[in-house]
């Protein structure tokens, strides 16, 4: 279910939707049987539960809508009062928010008696701007806010109250957005601390969910067996996942010597065993893998040869030439050993598989090694301490970087000639004495990265 399903008069409703909402049976201010969506009816509750506290009683005016139903709404409104008055504050049929269940056009009760006539609400307006402020706690925003008729395409509605979920809710009343420009604007890094046993596809597709966004990629696989930094863009900050997978990436690991396993991890299938002899120098053998090196990929992994991923030659038993990549340990230290195993923490290069340089660890101590555990945590500028698990992002404990927080780029504000060239990709002169890359910013908003090309500057990335 899509909390965040956008419908306006530019986006109908798709018929599919209407498969995937559980809706529940209520009673309106009128006391006549209503359909509302289940979790949005669990919020408006708690709204109403909280609200009463406040002494402010509110009802269901009007909630979910049938296509037949918005039809007659909409044929009453144009008898009464001409059909331009009735485009201007009756959605069609077919793009109406009610249509989702995820709305509800709230009544508030005074003297005894909830107010029927929108006349009569708008002169309430003291009130609900009380019940807005509360709003975002249970996951609503307001639909329809005053000045933002131009985006929403609808007039101020102070009753029409939409469920997006309080993640999103917070966001939208935070910068002060309508659905339309969350779903446009929010453009964020995020770094979760991510746990075992999921994929990194996994985590994506969490993050997806609970901010409603499509637009979401990370910048650098983890295994399921491993865990900790996995930075994740989002929206817009998908266009620079090359920039934050450019740095180098700091690793502990754990090793198991005497086996040799299908995947080089422990999660493989043990293809191979070899003795461990006394007194190794596990040290030092560790120290001299302090350098740059051809490093063999393993055969579990993403990386294709004639158009095919390795792990589907691997999972299908044929065989392939494993390609080799230049990979740089920049820093490597053994941290601990315990007989047949040890730890040990490295800082490598793009491109570094733990689990081979492991592998090769294991040749030069003239035995099989195998990786049992491996926690991520650092990636460039971020760290195990910045990160957040999926648990805490759920619970609204966790922090979002801006594309420019998360780059080390001068951020210039431009002036309005400036930012016309820019937003249409027209080269500029570099007055900024710009020596790799400039963000470039016009009131408040990311316009794009500019890079130097001789004694110009150019696009390298625009933004919406």
């Amino acid at each position: 279910m899509n909390y965040l399903t956008l419908v306006n008069k530019e986006h109908k409703i798709k018929n599919n939707y209407f498969k995937y909402v559980e809706l529940i049976e209520t009673l309106d201010i009128d006391d006549e049987k209503v359909l509302i969506e289940k979790k949005t009816y669990n919020a408006y509750l708690d709204l109403k539960k909280y609200l009463i506290s406040k002494n402010i009683e509110i009802g269901i005016d009007s909630s979910y809508r049938t296509l037949e139903e918005q039809q007659e709404i909409y044929d009453s409104f144009v008898i009464k009062y001409g059909k331009n008055y009735a485009d201007k504050v009756v959605a069609p049929v077919g793009i109406s928010e009610h249509h989702t269940g995820l709305a509800i056009d709230i009544s508030i009760k005074k003297n005894g008696e909830f107010l029927i006539d929108n006349k009569d609400l708008i002169k309430e307006d003291k009130i609900f701007k009380e019940i807005h402020k509360n709003l975002s706690e249970f996951g609503f925003i307001l639909r329809y806010p005053k000045g933002k008729e131009e985006i929403t395409g609808y007039p101020y509605e102070p009753w029409h109250i939409r469920y997006v979920g309080e993640i999103p809710a917070k966001i939208i009343e935070k910068e002060g957005w309508t659905l339309e420009e969350y779903l446009n604007k929010f453009s964020k890094v995020l770094v979760v601390n991510k746990k075992k046993n999921m994929t990194s596809r996994d985590v994506v597709n969490e993050i997806s969910h609970i901010f409603g966004i499509k637009k979401v990629g990370h910048t650098g696989t983890l295994d399921p067996l491993a865990e900790g930094v996995l930075v994740i863009t989002i929206g817009e900050a998908t266009k620079i996942a090359e920039l934050l997978t450019a740095s180098y990436k700091e690793y502990i690991a754990g090793v198991l010597l005497g086996i040799k396993t299908d995947t080089l991890d422990i999660t493989g299938k043990v293809i191979d065993n070899k003795p461990v002899y006394d007194n190794l120098n596990i040290e030092e053998i560790i120290k001299s893998y302090k350098k740059t090196y051809l490093q063999e990929v393993p055969i579990y992994s993403a990386v294709k040869v004639n158009g095919k991923k390795l792990y589907e030659y691997a999972r299908k038993g044929e065989k392939v030439e494993l390609p080799k990549k230049e990979v740089t340990i920049k820093e490597i230290e053994l941290l601990s050993t315990d007989r047949n195993e040890f730890m040990f923490k490295s800082t490598v290069s793009k491109g570094c598989y733990i689990r081979s340089l492991i592998n090769d660890i294991g040749e030069s101590l003239n035995t099989f090694a195998t990786m049992t555990k491996l926690t991520r945590t650092k990636q460039g500028k971020f760290s195990l301490n910045d990160a957040y698990t999926l648990n805490d992002i759920k619970n609204n404990n966790y922090s979002l970087l801006s594309i420019e927080e998360s780059l080390d780029y001068p951020v210039v504000e431009l002036n309005e000639g400036l930012a016309h060239k820019v937003k249409n990709g027209v080269r500029i002169e570099n007055t900024f004495n710009v020596e790799d890359k400039v963000i470039f910013k016009y009131q408040n908003d990311l316009l794009g990265i500019y890079q130097v090309d001789g004694n110009i500057l150019k696009t390298w990335k625009n933004f919406k």
